[in-house]
C-alpha cells in the first residue's frame, strides 16, 4: 500500500528554538517512516520581509542542519529549498488566477502583517496562501502538519485544490487535511510567560537549538516564577507548568516526580527546581547544537542533501504541472 503523502515547510529566518523542536521537527521524525514526506525551506515565502541576499544562504544552511541534527533523515524525505523546485511557483501562478483580492483582503494573518508593518504590504504578504497551497497541492499531498494559526490556510488550500478541480472538470487535486500526531503535541511556552516561544519576540524568554550550555542556564534561572503555591495540589499557572512540561521533556522521570511533588506538598524551591532543569535542558540542546554546527561547516554535506531532496521533490513536482497544463489546455505541441 503506498504511503500518504505529507507536505510541511519552515521559514528561513530567525532561528529554531525549542518550540519549533516539540511543535513541528518532533513530529517530522515521526512521519518520516510512516508517510512519504516533502520537508522544504520555505526561502521564497521569507523574501516578503526582504532579508539580506548575503543571510539567505547560511539561514537555509543553518535549518537544514539543524533539522537533520534533530533526527531527520534525509534519506527517508524530501528535505529541498523552496527555490528549487521552478513547478512551485509555476503553480503558484495558475493558483492566483483562482484567488480573489476581497477574500485573501480578509485572512487574519494578512491584517496583522499590515499593523505591524505597514510600510511593506507587498502583493507577496497577501498572497502569502496562494503560495502556501502550491507548496502543499504541487505534491498532491493529503496530510499537512500546522498549527492552529495556519488552519485558515490550510482551509484556503482545500478551497484552491477544488475550484480547480471544478473549473477543469477533474478531481485532480485532494484535499488536504490537518495532520494529527497519535500523541499530543507539547507546546513550549516563553519563559517569561507571555504567550509561545519565538524566533523573534523575545530572545531571552526563548532557548534556541543554537544557545550555549551557559546562555541556557542564564535564561533558565531568569524563567518568570512566583511565590509558590499556599494550597497542596493547587493549580499551576500556565508559566510554572511550562517549567515542569520542559521538565518532562529532559529531566529523569523521578526528578520531574520529586519537583512536582514538592509543588504539590507546598514545599516546592524553584531555585533548585530551576538549576536542575537548567542542567538537563543544556545537556539536551548540546548534542543538536553541536551536530547542527558542525553540519553547517560542511557545505558540501548540505548541498548535497538539498541537491538529492530537490531531485526527490521535482519528480512529484514535475508530474503535477504536466497533468495540470494539460487540464487548463496549455499544451500546444
Amino acid at each position: 500500500m503506498s504511503k500518504e503523502v505529507v507536505v510541511s515547510g519552515i521559514r528561513s529566518t530567525g532561528y529554531l528554538h525549542l518550540g519549533n523542536y516539540f511543535g513541528a521537527i518532533q513530529n517530522y521524525v515521526k512521519m518520516q517512516d510512516e508517510h512519504n514526506c516533502y520537508f522544504f525551506v520555505a526561502d521564497y515565502h521569507s523574501l516578503t520581509t526582504h532579508p539580506d541576499p548575503k543571510d539567505l544562504r547560511q539561514n537555509v544552511y543553518r535549518v537544514v542542519a539543524e533539522n537533520v541534527a534533530s533526527g531527520l533523515d534525509p534519506e527517508k524525505v524530501a528535505l529541498y529549498a523552496q527555490s528549487d523546485i521552478p513547478e512551485i511557483p509555476e503553480l503558484y501562478l495558475m493558483l492566483n488566477m483562482l484567488a480573489y483580492k476581497g477574500e485573501l483582503e480578509k485572512v487574519p494573518t494578512f491584517k496583522d502583517k499590515v499593523r505591524l508593518q505597514p510600510e511593506n504590504v507587498n502583493a507577496g504578504l497577501l498572497t502569502y496562501p496562494v503560495l502556501m497551497a502550491a507548496d502543499i497541492l504541487i505534491h498532491r499531498a493529503v496530510k499537512v502538519p500546522v498549527g492552529k494559526d495556519q488552519e485558515q490556510h490550510l482551509e484556503m488550500a482545500r478551497n484552491f485544490a477544488n475550484r480547480f478541480n471544478t473549473r477543469y472538470g477533474a478531481d485532480f487535486f485532494p484535499e488536504p487535511q490537518v495532520y494529527r500526531s497519535n500523541q499530543d503535541t507539547v507546546k513550549i511556552l516563553s519563559l517569561d510567560g507571555n504567550g509561545k516561544m519565538s524566533k523573534s519576540e523575545n530572545v531571552n524568554a526563548t532557548i534556541y537549538l543554537s544557545d550555549e550550555d551557559d546562555v541556557i542556564r542564564k535564561k533558565i534561572m531568569k524563567a518568570k516564577t512566583d511565590a509558590g503555591p499556599t494550597e497542596p495540589n493547587a493549580e499551576m499557572p500556565d508559566y510554572i507548568r511550562n517549567l515542569f512540561v520542559l521538565m518532562q521533556v529532559s529531566s529523569a522521570p523521578e526528578v520531574t516526580a520529586k519537583f512536582t511533588a514538592d509543588y504539590n506538598n507546598c514545599n516546592i524551591r524553584y531555585g533548585d527546581m530551576k538549576k536542575q532543569l537548567a542542567e538537563d535542558m543544556a545537556n539536551f540542546v548540546r548534542p543538536i547544537r553541536e551536530r547542527a554546527a558542525e553540519l553547517q561547516q560542511d557545505h558540501a554535506a548540505i548541498q548535497r542533501i538539498l541537491k538529492d531532496g530537490a531531485e526527490k521533490a521535482r519528480a512529484s513536482s514535475a508530474a503535477t504541472i504536466a497533468e495540470a497544463r494539460k487540464m487548463i489546455g496549455i499544451n500546444y505541441y
